[in-house]
């Protein structure tokens, strides 16, 4: 496959049937852009495989015994890219609610296959290549209201997804800005420094935690949840940001 960039994907490959494993392998050993690091038959073998790799992508089976394709996803606190593989047309809407790159459905040919391969390289690259916020940088910029709208980093209370929405709760009045994006695309302008995740649909910042619980933070008197998947990374970050 020709590719100018020098990106290169790490990814893996989780299905339960041997034969479509295995196409799915051929077909990313075609394409220059995708190294393969393993291939496995289910989502518990594809988890250690995650905490013992640096994984930029997996392409994923959903109808799988046990745990599903979606189910796993799901249970990822920091999931990487995902392209689904799979067999079932009507788990398309689940697959991009979930912020997939693509839903393939077998037999996929090889030149929709390279597609949804460079669809998941622009997405890296844009990853990638954005330029965090530097120490020096105190604020960035939402838009808001039909207009660009400046936040300062220690201004912020709290952050919260509410699906394509966020609302970002601040000191310096009562009523929340509201803007069309994800939490995740938000969660990208915060320095992971000074912001944490700790639930599918909140950000904190560490400065603002007044007492934490093990299932919940205070940000003043509000109470925020932490998620299962995010308690433990929580309570790690948050002992070396005190």
């Amino acid at each position: 496959m020709p590719s100018s960039t020098n990106h290169v994907l790490n990814c893996i490959a989780v299905d339960d049937e041997p034969f479509a494993l295995k196409l799915i392998m051929d077909d990313i050993q075609k394409i220059s852009f995708l190294k393969l690091i393993g291939s496995y038959s289910s989502p518990a073998e594809a988890e250690k495989a995650l905490q013992e790799n640096s994984i930029d992508l997996i392409f994923l089976d959903i109808q799988m015994p046990g745990v599903t394709g979606t189910q796993f996803l799901r249970s990822l606190a920091n999931p990487p890219m995902v392209i689904f593989t799979t067999a079932y047309e009507e788990y398309a809407l689940e697959g991009f609610e979930l912020d997939v790159i693509d839903y393939l459905v077998k037999p996929i040919p090889f030149e929709r296959f390279s597609k949804a391969a460079n669809r998941a390289l622009d997405q890296f690259k844009l990853i990638k290549e954005a330029t965090p916020p530097s120490p020096e940088e105190l604020f960035f910029f939402v838009r808001a209201e039909y207009k660009e709208i400046k936040i300062m980093f220690d201004d912020i209370l709290y952050v919260e997804g509410l699906k394509d929405y966020v609302k970002i709760f601040l000191t310096s009045q009562t009523r929340p800005i509201m803007t069309r994006m994800n939490l995740k695309a938000i969660e990208t302008k915060l320095p992971p420094k000074l912001f944490c995740r700790i639930h599918n649909s909140f950000i904190i910042p560490y400065s603002k935690i007044k007492s934490f619980q093990r299932s919940q933070v205070f940000i003043g008197t509000t109470p925020i949840p932490v998620g299962d998947k995010y308690a433990a990374d929580f309570r790690k970050k948050y002992g070396h940001a005190e």
